[in-house]
């Protein structure tokens, strides 16, 4: 079988024949070769802005391929297949390979089901076999060409170099000098020679392959330690690497833009105005977004320390205050800034989506400034917002209670401290050591009668104790004034009982001494001191302020009136019985010329007392019967606001969720061209916004609730902050939903997708959006890419495209596929957009193909704004070939793509 050498190695590497040592080698070999060809092959492709990085996987589409022979033959192919079945794959393959095959070289064994299942020999095979048409065939040197005309190119450039011997393409390389003299040869100025040791191979190798890849534009495509590793370096890897110097310095033919003259230049400067242009836009954009994240972020540092406060002041107007400022807040304050923010993520979306239509990297904002930062401190805002109110409230409930047991302490203590004023002196009277027998038996009597009425008090005494109780529990705010006044209450009545237990055992021992007494003294004092006690106790009653909070309340109370009203007729015959008996006193006295000194001895309370007490009982009925009448009409006042709240809040509640559900609808729904649902939607919008008053009715009937400390409802189960939720949620989801569409159309224009292709891909997505959630589920997308020709298969192959491809719609590993991120991804899958590379080439133009660009070439060419955009952010050129005032416009152009920073 007569084939030539580089052909014959092209067909063993195909096919591995050999002896088991040799194919060892081999496999070292491939090794080898797979580094190289791959470093060869990217610095092709990069001039089309991509590289491959497995060059036995990266070529089995086909695509990778058809533009590698774009790019180094200068020529266009035919139109590659765009989807991902195999058929689409071997399809592109064959292309390829029928145009290599149309150049004349003949390809043996190697066929396009084999590059589509990523054999490895047979792709190296093909690779060298191009390398050999494209870099190396074509090479022309005096009356030789190419593997011989490359050797003799590279003996005459490194003959004037001592030590250097060029006779093959593997041990004569070996030592490094070869390559540093062919550099230095063209580029004296990037490596000294004459520092250089023919005993140092790993310096000298190190040396050309690092100076080749900075300074022209060669990459590494051999590792020093295997060329001096090996005895005999392998020829291909060193005929191809070389070829690469060759190309670099012979000025052979270089891929060259479309463009040319007058109309290459304004092509160019078309190109820079419209690439600058929108990223300016994009520039101020993150500016504006930047600047709304600060402003809502120290917004909501400052209120969250606010909202926080829990600690209670002591009086109710302090409190009320507190309230107001709440609701000045929940009403005036939050309200735009639940606006800004929604409008913050609406930016943010669209800035993305700009950025990715115009192949810029995406945006990141300052540390702390994410959306999702955002959205974290919007909810400890609302984490601390929530409780709030309802604390508040119940401090005004707890303040409220807290006066009306004060005054009722007060009162009580009042009525007490009043009974008890004297009587600790007039126990401790020794008036029975003197007395007569008559007299002493009265003041036994008398004794008698205070036990009586001092065992009447030990109630008032015990209440007194328990409100006092009560108001510490309630953490009252005069607390100690309370206790003080309270201790002093109960020390003096304990002071009383022991000395009423001391003078009645004084009494006792006196009692055999005593034989007369009174009787109807006695009784008028037993009788007289309970019922001044009962009306004592009425008009305690009739005063006590009450508070109530239903018509029920006081209804019971009013009920409770009624009985004691009921009472006074009996309590009449009771005062009449007792002044019959004071009348009979009177008459015995004057009757028997008793010397009585006109007083009972056995009490202090006169008729007098009874009478006007009992007219002060009298007067005090009217009143308390005109506080539950004005009483019982505010709690009807209050029913009437609660079924007035209750009834425009049964009607907002369902509106607000019919509305979310018809959002929902609307956004899964296909009607008209995108801009008829813009249209359809902003009228929705439009007919929301106009809602507003009813909510603010609403808001109104709600203050006037809370004002008349209202605190339940049971004519509905929604309140004012489910409300204010549901409204602050239609809002952004009305929103957020505009902003989808607006961004399909966006990407539509930007992409040149049809109307008929989005209806396509909305009718796709939405048949396997069985739950109409508006996204689709990881097997869900995948079920609807296979249903549109992507060749996804059940094994690990098809398992790695499509993690490849969720990685590109769900960045953020959500599990879920939104709609916007589906018509992105398959726009992108046929979409052209310019390169760095292209705004690089573009720039070479107007620099009239200069390594660098003029200030007042730039103002030539681009509008006057854009020209001095470039010089602000163009780093100073500093090549070998600067001259003053040069210009970087290749960083400029890859950090325009991220690739770089500026």
């Amino acid at each position: 079988m007569d084939r030539r050498p580089e052909q014959l190695g092209v067909w063993c590497l195909a096919h591995g024949l050999g002896s088991a040592q040799e194919v060892n080698w081999h496999q070292s070999m491939l090794r080898t070769w797979s580094t190289t060809f791959t470093a060869w092959c990217n610095s092709h492709l990069r001039k089309a802005g991509t590289q491959i990085e497995n060059i036995e996987e990266d070529f089995r589409d086909g695509l990778k391929l058809m533009l590698l022979l774009e790019v180094i033959s200068g020529e266009r192919l035919a139109k590659p297949e765009r989807g991902k079945m195999r058929v689409h794959k071997i399809s592109n393959v064959n292309k390829a390979l029928d145009f290599i095959t149309g150049k004349g070289v003949k390809l043996v064994s190697i066929g396009a089901e084999e590059i589509v299942d990523g054999n490895a020999k047979m792709t190296l095979g093909m690779i060298w076999t191009i390398i050999l048409r494209f870099a190396i065939q074509d090479i022309s040197v005096e009356e030789t060409s190419a593997k011989e005309g490359l050797l003799l190119w590279c003996q005459r450039k490194t003959a004037p170099y001592k030590n250097v011997n060029i006779q093959n393409f593997h041990i004569s390389w070996k030592d490094g000098l070869g390559f540093c003299a062919l550099i230095h040869r063209h580029r004296p100025e990037l490596i000294d020679y004459g520092k250089l040791r023919k005993d140092d191979p790993m310096t000298n190798l190190n040396t050309a392959f690092d100076v080749a890849e900075k300074y022209l534009d060669i990459p590494k495509m051999l590792d020093a330690e295997d060329i001096v590793g090996t005895a005999r370096p392998d020829e291909k890897a060193i005929m191809t690497y070389v070829s690469s110097f060759y190309h670099a310095f012979s000025g052979a033919q270089k891929v060259r833009n479309e463009m040319g003259g007058k109309k290459m230049s304004e092509t160019a400067a078309n190109r820079i105005c419209k690439v600058l242009a929108v990223n300016q836009e994009n520039e101020q954009l993150m500016e504006d977004y930047e600047k709304l994240a600060t402003d809502l972020l120290e917004w909501i540092r400052r209120t969250i320390p606010w909202l926080e406060n829990r600690l209670p002041e002591n009086t109710m107007q302090a409190m009320q205050q507190k309230l107001e400022d709440f609701r000045d807040y929940r009403r005036l304050h939050k309200p735009p800034k639940v606006q800004e923010k929604c409008q913050l993520e609406i930016n943010f979306n669209t800035l993305q989506t700009k950025l990715r239509l115009s192949n810029r990297p995406a945006f990141m904002p300052s540390e702390g400034k994410m959306v999702s930062d955002i959205n974290n401190a919007w909810g400890n805002l609302e984490g601390a917002e929530k409780g709030y109110e309802e604390w508040l409230l119940n401090e005004i409930r707890r303040l409220e209670r807290l006066d009306h047991l004060a005054e009722k302490f007060r009162q009580k203590a009042a009525i007490h401290e009043a009974w008890t004023a004297g009587k600790e002196d007039m126990l401790q009277k020794h008036d029975f050591e003197t007395a007569s027998l008559s007299e002493i038996k009265a003041l036994l009597k008398k004794h008698e009668a205070f036990e009586s009425d001092l065992a009447a008090h030990q109630d008032r005494v015990e209440q007194i104790a328990a409100i006092a109780q009560e108001l510490n529990e309630l953490d009252y705010y005069d607390s100690p004034s309370v206790n003080a006044r309270c201790q002093r209450i109960c020390d003096q009545w304990d002071a009383l009982g022991a000395l009423t237990q001391k003078r009645s055992e004084a009494l006792q021992r006196t009692e055999k001494l005593l034989e007369t007494i009174d009787q109807l003294y006695l009784e008028f004092a037993k009788r007289a001191a309970p019922f001044n006690n009962w009306m004592e106790g009425a008009m305690e009653d009739l005063q006590d302020t009450f508070i109530v909070h239903t018509i029920e309340e006081i209804q019971g109370l009013s009920t409770a009136h009624e009985q004691f009203k009921a009472t006074l007729p009996e309590a009449d015959k009771e005062r009449q019985a007792i002044l019959g008996i004071h009348n009979e006193i009177a008459k015995i006295v004057q009757t028997y010329h008793v010397n009585m000194a006109g007083t009972n001895p056995y009490t202090t309370i006169n008729p007098q007392e009874i009478n006007a007490k009992w007219d002060k009982v009298r007067q005090l009925v009217p009143q308390r019967d005109q506080a539950l009448i004005e009483e019982h009409a505010r709690q009807q006042n209050n029913e009437r606001l609660r079924r007035q709240f209750a009834n425009q809040a049964n009607v907002i509640g369902p509106w607000i969720q019919n509305k979310m559900e018809e959002i929902g609808r609307i956004s899964i729904e296909m009607h008209g061209t995108l801009e008829d649902q813009l249209t359809h939607l902003r009228q929705y919008e439009k007919s929301i916004v106009n809602y507003k008053p009813k909510i603010d009715q609403l808001e109104g009937d709600h203050q006037l609730i809370q004002e008349a400390l209202i605190f339940d409802n049971k004519h509905t189960n929604y309140t004012m902050e489910h409300i204010r939720v549901g409204w602050e949620q239609l809002l952004t989801t009305i929103a957020r939903t505009i902003n989808e569409i607006e961004n399909q159309v966006l990407t539509r224009d930007a992409k040149g997708i049809s109307q008929e292709q989005l209806n396509e891909y909305r009718a796709s997505f939405n048949h396997f959006d069985r739950d109409h959630s508006g996204t689709l589920g990881a097997e869900e997308f995948k079920a609807c890419l296979i249903s549109l020709g992507f060749d996804i298969a059940n094994d690990a192959q098809g398992e790695n495209e499509f993690s490849r491809i969720m990685s590109i719609v769900d960045p953020n590993r959500m599990g879920i596929v939104t709609f916007q991120a589906f018509i992105d991804f398959m726009s992108r899958e046929t979409a052209d957009t310019d390169t760095a590379d292209q705004v690089m080439a573009s720039f070479k133009v107007l620099a009239g193909d200069k390594n660098y660009i003029l200030a007042d070439e730039l103002r030539r060419e681009l509008p006057p704004d854009q020209a001095e955009y470039c010089m602000a952010r163009m780093a100073p050129y500093t090549g070998p070939d600067a001259v003053p005032g040069a210009l970087d416009y290749m960083s400029f152009s890859t950090a325009l793509y991220g690739e770089s920073d500026l």
